[in-house]
């Protein structure tokens, strides 16, 4: 099973019949890794999990990757791999949905409201992930816009390739603030959640998956995906369920 692997040179990896390859949103990577493991302990079948930001993994689908399923952070993503004929249509459903937070680290203070962002970010760095690329970037830049304090904390954004990058800028000291989803706050106890952000401040955030191609087993996992044993590990990992 794989983790947050890199993509360059992943073309050339030889699939066999009882594999299975998933392209998926970085910010499930924990929750996905539990799901996955126990996908193979039930059934033999080995997943290769290929976690990185949603834009990253499409563009790689639509350059010829061997994807066998993809599940993105958000539709628009899904919409262009679909759009580009790189999806089964029938096959596409919202796994999951998300909150987006605000995180410090650990001992960091609630926040009173989001327009004291910039007064508590002072001249520090603000950890997202790309905010006009990745989903949870493009929903946090949203959210910002929302309360009207995007233009003051613009300069001090420091952008990731993905939301795990930034939860990591967070966790290990290297910025006071970070938008991340629920789920990755749940991920590390080295950060803590100083505010949620209200569902009105950004598009709802839902999670399709589908099937990329003609795997015999893609139709198996992604059922696994919706039965109660994974739902289960989704929710407690933070996520919603996808009409949430």
């Amino acid at each position: 099973m794989g983790g947050l692997l890199a993509l360059a040179g992943f073309f050339s990896v030889p699939c066999h019949a009882d594999d299975l390859t998933v392209f998926a949103a970085a910010s499930l990577k924990t929750a996905l890794d539990e799901v996955a493991g126990f996908y193979e302990t039930t059934t033999g079948h080995q997943i290769t999990l290929v976690f990185a930001g949603s834009s990253t993994l499409a563009r790689q689908i639509q350059q010829g990757a061997p994807a066998d399923i993809f599940i993105s952070a958000n539709a628009a993503w899904m919409d262009v791999v679909q759009q580009d004929g790189g999806i089964l249509a029938e096959s596409r459903f919202d796994l999951v949905g998300n909150r987006l937070v605000l995180i410090g680290q650990s001992d960091a203070d609630p926040l009173a409201q989001f327009t004291d962002v910039p007064e508590r970010l002072g001249d520090s760095p603000l950890a997202m992930a790309l905010v006009d690329a990745v989903p949870a970037g493009i929903y946090g830049k949203a959210a910002l816009d929302h309360f009207g304090i995007w233009a003051d904390v613009m300069p001090y954004v420091a952008q990731s390739d993905n939301v795990r990058a930034a939860l990591a800028l967070v966790a290990l000291g290297e910025a006071p603030l970070g938008i991340v989803y629920a789920s990755d706050a749940v991920a590390d106890d080295r950060v803590n959640v100083v505010a949620t952000f209200p569902t009105d401040s950004h598009p709802a955030i839902r999670y399709p998956a589908a099937s990329t191609g003609d795997n015999p087993l893609a139709a198996s996992f992604l059922d696994h995906l919706k039965g109660e044993a994974a739902q289960a590990v989704f929710a407690r990992q933070g996520f919603l369920p996808a009409g949430g």
